[in-house]
């Protein structure tokens, strides 16, 4: 069964599963700032909406959702192609100061 033919009784089955199907790619991002910001994203419009009595408006949501989840698909697929070192919150290691103009100089994970 699709999302878009939901019927009432299994509804909130179909907004759990599209909400995980959210956050699920939205930790594909190969970018820490991307993969936050989505996940974010995604719980604060979930949270926005949850307790909307309105049928209608909910099917309505819904479908923004699947638009949104598909979008989610082609941006986390491109964000693969530029992928860059990590993050110090991410465990990733820090710059240090180099050079004779002082910029900062990334260190790659050796291993």
């Amino acid at each position: 069964m699709s999302l878009a033919k939901a019927t009432k009784s299994d509804m909130p089955y179909q907004v759990r599963s599209l909400y995980r199907s959210l956050l699920r790619q939205g930790n594909q991002f190969a970018a820490y700032n991307f993969r936050e910001y989505a996940k974010r994203r995604t719980r604060d419009s979930f949270r926005e909406h949850q307790n909307e009595g309105d049928e209608r408006l909910v099917q309505e949501l819904v479908q923004g959702g699947l638009k949104e989840l598909q979008m989610l698909k082609r941006q986390t697929v491109v964000s693969q192609f530029f992928q860059l070192d990590k993050l110090v919150v991410e465990g990733g290691k820090a710059g240090k100061q180099k050079g004779d103009d002082g910029g900062i100089v990334r260190q790659k994970d050796q291993g």
